[in-house]
C-alpha cells in the first residue's frame, strides 16, 4: 500500500512537472530534431541527456529497490557527462546547471524500467548520430562516437534484462503449468 501511494504522489508530481515544460522545450536527445544546431547546442543537448539518463535510473533504483544494470550504467553516465564537460570546457562554453526533472518519466514496473532504459539508449544513440554526420571538430566527434559505443553497451544490457524476466516468466508459466497438471495426475 505504502509502495501504490508513494507511486500515486510520485506520477502527480511528474505529471504536474511536465504539465509545465514547454511543447517547443528541446530538451536532452530532442535536441536532434533542432534545426541545425551548432557545437555549444550540440554539447548542450548532449550534456542534458546524460544528465537526464543518470537522474531516470537514479530515480527507478530509489523506487524500485534495484541495482543493476542501472547503477552500473549510471557510473558510465557520469563519465559521459564528464567528458562532455571536458569538451565544454575546452571550447570555452559555459556548463549550464541541467535539471532534467520536467522531462523525466518513471514507470510504473520493472518491465517497463528496462524498457524505458532500452528506448533512452536508442534516443541517445539517435543524437550523437545525427551530430557525428555534421561538420564538427575531430576531438568533439570522436567523444561522440565512443558515446554512440557506450550507449549501445547501455541498451544491450537493458534488453539482456528484459530478455531475462522474459525466460523466468516463461519458466515460472511451464512450471506452474506442470505443477498444476501433476496434481490433477496427468
Amino acid at each position: 500500500m505504502k509502495k501504490l501511494l508513494s507511486l500515486s504522489i510520485m506520477l502527480l508530481l511528474i505529471i504536474s512537472s511536465t504539465t509545465f515544460a514547454s511543447s517547443d522545450d528541446k530538451f536532452g536527445h530532442e535536441g536532434v530534431d533542432a534545426l541545425n544546431p551548432d557545437v555549444e547546442e550540440m554539447l548542450i543537448f548532449a550534456l542534458e541527456d546524460e544528465v537526464l539518463a543518470y537522474t531516470t535510473y537514479e530515480k527507478i533504483v530509489e523506487f524500485f529497490d534495484v541495482t543493476r544494470p542501472f547503477t552500473n550504467i549510471m557510473k558510465a553516465e557520469l563519465k559521459h557527462q564528464e567528458a562532455i564537460k571536458t569538451l565544454m570546457a575546452t571550447y570555452n562554453i559555459e556548463i549550464p546547471e541541467v535539471d532534467p526533472s520536467s522531462h523525466i518519466v518513471l514507470p510504473t514496473t520493472l518491465d517497463e524500467a528496462y524498457q524505458a532504459g532500452v528506448q533512452a539508449e536508442i534516443d541517445n544513440i539517435a543524437l550523437y548520430e545525427a551530430f557525428v554526420k555534421t561538420d564538427i571538430p575531430e576531438d568533439i566527434k570522436t567523444v561522440f562516437e565512443n558515446l554512440i559505443a557506450g550507449s549501445e553497451n547501455h541498451q544491450a544490457s537493458f534488453e539482456r534484462q528484459l530478455e531475462r524476466n522474459s525466460d523466468v516468466i516463461n519458466n515460472n508459466r511451464s512450471g506452474n503449468n506442470d505443477e498444476n497438471n501433476n496434481r490433477r495426475g496427468r
